[in-house]
């Protein structure tokens, strides 16, 4: 068989490999998010003694208070409609009529490891939607705040704002950040939360991610009230994989 016609019978056994074949090949490569958060953490310059130890007694108190965050697998979602970064409202009900949803919780714009878990979630999202999933991420943060965060880092999902908390502690997430720690945050590093979720609001989530499916059931859940903590990429491809029953 001379060269020529090897090269066209290639060329013709290529064009019958199944199309999701070629898209899966052509996917990114999954994220590893706790070894970034890791990397983060060993070039960060270690807090004062002063400083830690107001941070471990807020991290101490929060994991006493909140033993078990979060829903767990199993449960069903509860549904909630919240404003987008434009001042649409975007109900979770409807979404799920469209296919799964990957639901996270996060704490601002602010926070350095919440900016690390949306960017890789952003670079696994070409796997999520080859199992037909949404990501959506809701932050007790303004909407003007999450479109300023839309434009400068190119993130192509929706971001909510819960600005009564209700969905927060519906899923199980609400905490108010102590004084003692707001304080802390305002004079040693100039962070003021309630610039980010409003005049005299304090409260965050607890990080979660829900992977949810069109029946509206958690199928897979991760919180963890220690917030540099989160559930990798590979994880809720996974769960979604067994939702879709393709893995």
């Amino acid at each position: 068989m001379n060269r020529a016609l090897r090269k066209i019978i290639c060329t013709c056994l290529l064009s019958l490999l199944p199309v999701a074949a070629l898209q899966a090949d052509q996917a990114p490569p999954v994220p590893n998010l706790g070894d970034r958060i890791s990397d983060f953490k060993a070039q960060r310059p270690a807090p004062a003694a002063s400083q830690r130890a107001v941070m471990d007694r807020a991290a101490k108190d929060l994991a006493a208070a909140m033993p078990a965050p979060g829903l767990e697998a199993g449960t069903t979602a509860p549904d909630f409609t919240l404003p987008d970064s434009t001042g649409n409202a975007v109900q979770l009900a409807e979404l799920l009529k469209q296919g799964p949803v990957v639901l996270i919780f996060y704490r601002g714009a602010w926070c350095p490891y919440c900016n690390m878990q949306l960017q890789a979630l952003k670079e696994s999202m070409p796997h999520f939607e080859r199992h037909g999933a949404q990501l959506v991420a809701v932050t007790p943060q303004t909407p003007d705040r999450s479109q300023q965060q839309i434009e400068k880092d190119a993130y192509p999902f929706t971001i909510l704002s819960d600005l009564d908390d209700q969905v927060m502690k519906a899923y199980n997430l609400y905490f108010e950040v102590p004084e003692e720690l707001r304080h802390l945050y305002l004079q040693d590093f100039d962070l003021d939360i309630a610039a980010y979720n409003g005049k005299d609001r304090y409260g965050l989530p607890v990080p979660g991610t829900f992977i949810i499916d069109r029946q509206g059931v958690i199928r897979a859940a991760h919180a963890d009230t220690d917030y540099t903590t989160r559930m990798e990429p590979a994880a809720i491809i996974e769960a979604l994989g067994r939702i879709s029953g393709n893995r």
